[in-house]
């Protein structure tokens, strides 16, 4: 800091040491120490799927009813399908390496319609995620807690909430780290449990396979083997919140480590074998311990005291493994802020969803769809009072039509692609499985939950996928605009001297912000030589190369971006000694154009003390209340800040037809 600069202010402290400093986005180390190895990609996205085995093994436990032996099959059901949608997402990773999951398999494989079908729903989703995490956390908790303080879980729920997107705003791997001895507890607590269920309880593997025979005879003599076949179906069905969260870490692919294909196989290998062990054996354990639901605890937290109540120290053990279970919620909660905002952004990229969600913070993270999150999962939670039972039916629903798209899609892409995969066949039937089973489960809890609250999520996705549809409407006129602005500017035809001298620092300077050589800055030039005709003797152009999450992927790309800036500036100068104009060009890379702008603006007008701003601006006939959500008005944004600064700003309109 110069002996010159102000110091920053409070609420300028106060925001750095709560979300940290600005990272340094051209540092050369920058994207190793950001993105994850496997062991860290296994908690910040696979607490999500092993998360679940908190609440979808009871949930089907619970629908069982009478027919509790049925749990012995259904956790092997439950093995098998998470291998195979596992299975199904590791070839998403091999094959779709840039991340994106659901979305771009859909988008690229079935079709613009069918990506934001997947897309909204995968948005939706990864809300019900976050909101669904932290109400189990929540409910895991206060198990442990007297039941007159159980009135205020929707506001601890609230607190947790905000401490996530605090921490998520900082950084993804700041938060993970933070959450990873969480994770550790529950691996281990976890396992002392269920294989303690299992070893201690040898003797009674006889009696429960006698009472698994027995159950069948009564109910083959009483409902048949059709009314089995539906119990076991539906239980199965309900169950179904065991699997979400495994799309995961082919949607965060970016945020790891390379190689990223093999290391993203790798940590979905992890989350595979560590959430078919731990449900499996929990709907065993269930039975072994002959589990029956307690009002106001979870079936874990009856599980632990259970198996625990002899050991020295039991009940301070079962405490820890039910903590420990309610702490990895919160840190499953993670996946829906590394992911939802990654949707958002791709989904911005291709003009579904405002261009603002794709744009990076200081902090390098997408602080718009981290924030959107937020506040989409505190509604959600002060809407269902906290209701964990009504938010896992919004939540599967989503989750299964993803999962639905995906596996079709990749159904699609073996058979389009079965003259160079030699082993489309074996893919090609895994996913067919996968689509059947995912489709299966999908289809019965619509039919069994739609009136409970199905019914919320089908219409909260609706909105999405219209607001959706609407946006990318808009953009697509304003793109023809511009297209036609582009056909008739940018390749002026030109003739006469070119004007080589350079600029002098006492003549009157007109500093042009740019973004790109295209006819909307071309436009804005000619504006100025007719509009100020022989006023201006210099031209400077400033352009900021921004860095978005579309293109914060390695260190070649945002060098290959800043040189890509400095050649259209080269295009720009020319054009402007053509007209007669002495010019140069400053370029800098930033995540925040008003900033960099700004910054270099002031820069230039020290050099050059006689210069004035000029900035296009798109403008419509009429106006709408949507136009500032979906156009970020960065112009007026620079102009205020550099007029504050004493330096003057014109903002040049540019008409477009819409």
């Amino acid at each position: 800091m110069s002996p010159d600069t102000p110091p920053p202010s409070l609420l300028s402290r106060a925001h750095t040491r709560l979300f940290g400093p600005p990272r340094h986005i051209k540092d050369p180390s920058l994207l190793h120490k950001m993105s994850l190895i496997p062991l860290l990609a296994w908690v910040g996205l696979g607490a999500d799927g092993l998360s679940s085995s908190a609440y979808g093994p009871e949930e089907a436990f619970r629908a069982l009813g009478q027919h509790a032996y049925l749990a012995l099959f259904i956790g092997l059901a439950t093995a098998f399908t998470v291998f195979i949608i596992s299975f199904a997402y590791s070839r998403i990773i091999e094959h779709f390496p840039h991340g994106g999951g659901g979305y771009v398999v859909a988008t690229q494989m079935l079709g613009k319609n069918a990506g934001v079908i997947s897309g909204s729903a995968l948005l939706v989703d990864y809300v019900l995620t976050v909101t669904v995490s932290i109400a189990s956390c929540v409910d895991a908790v206060f198990s442990y807690l007297p039941a007159q303080v159980h009135g205020y879980k929707v506001i601890a729920a609230c607190l947790l909430l905000l401490v996530m997107v605090i921490l998520n705003i900082r950084g993804v791997k700041e938060s993970i780290t933070v959450l990873a001895p969480i994770f550790v507890v529950f691996i281990a607590t976890h396992a002392l449990m269920l294989l303690d269920g299992v070893f201690t309880h040898t003797q009674d593997f006889a009696p429960m396979v006698a009472d698994v025979k027995r159950g069948i005879t009564r109910d083959v003599s009483t409902i048949g083997w059709i009314g089995i076949a539906a119990v076991f179906l539906r239980a199965y069905s309900l169950g179904g919140g065991t699997y979400t969260g495994i799309e995961a870490v082919s949607n965060g692919l970016q945020i790891l480590r390379d190689p990223k294909v093999k290391n993203g196989k790798r940590t979905m290998l992890y989350m595979a074998l560590s959430l078919a062990f731990t449900a499996s054996l929990l709907f065993l354990c269930y039975l072994l311990v002959s589990v029956k639901p307690v009002e106001g605890r979870t079936l874990n937290a009856v599980l632990a005291d259970t198996l625990f109540t002899d050991w020295r120290f039991g009940g301070a053990i079962a405490f820890v493994t039910i903590f420990s279970e309610g702490a990895l919620l919160l840190v499953a909660a993670q996946a829906g802020f590394v992911d939802g905002p990654r949707v958002m952004a791709n989904m911005a990229l291709d003009s579904w969803f405002p261009r603002r969600f794709a744009a990076l913070s200081q902090r390098l993270t997408m602080q718009n769809g981290i924030a959107i999150i937020g506040i989409s999962a505190l509604a959600l939670l002060l809407y269902t009072h906290g209701s964990l039972s009504a938010l896992i039916v919004m939540y599967s629903i989503n989750v299964f039509l993803t999962f639905s798209l995906s596996e079709f899609g990749m159904s699609r892409f073996f058979v389009v692609h079965r003259h160079q995969e030699p082993q489309w066949g074996r893919n090609l039937s895994i996913h067919a499985i996968g689509l059947v089973l995912c489709l299966t489960i999908l289809v019965v809890i619509l039919a069994e939950k739609f009136a409970v609250g199905g019914w919320l999520t089908l219409v909260i996705t609706s909105v999405v996928i219209a607001l959706a549809y609407r946006i990318h409407g808009h953009y697509e006129e304003v793109k023809e605009g511009v297209a036609e602005l582009d056909e008739m500017l940018m390749d002026l035809p030109l003739s006469g001297p070119v004007y080589t001298a350079a600029p002098r620092h006492t003549d009157q300077t007109a500093i042009q912000l740019v973004s790109g050589y295209n006819g909307f800055g071309v436009h804005t030039l000619l504006t100025i030589a007719r509009t100020f005709p022989n006023l201006y003797k210099n031209v400077v152009f400033v352009s900021i190369a921004t860095v978005d999450s579309g293109l914060f992927k390695d260190s070649d790309t945002v060098d290959g971006l800043e040189s890509k800036a400095q050649a259209d500036m080269e295009r720009y100068v020319e054009l402007a000694r053509k007209l007669g104009f002495a010019a140069e060009w400053r370029t800098d890379v930033a995540t925040d154009v008003v900033e960099g702008a700004v910054k270099v603006c002031k820069e230039v007008v020290k050099e050059f003390p006689r210069s004035t701003v000029f900035a296009g601006q798109i403008t419509f006939r009429l106006e709408k209340g949507y136009h500032r959500l979906l156009h970020n008005e960065t112009s007026y944004s620079i102009q205020r800040l550099l007029q504050w600064a004493g330096i003057t700003t014109v903002i040049l309109p540019i008409r477009i037809k819409n």
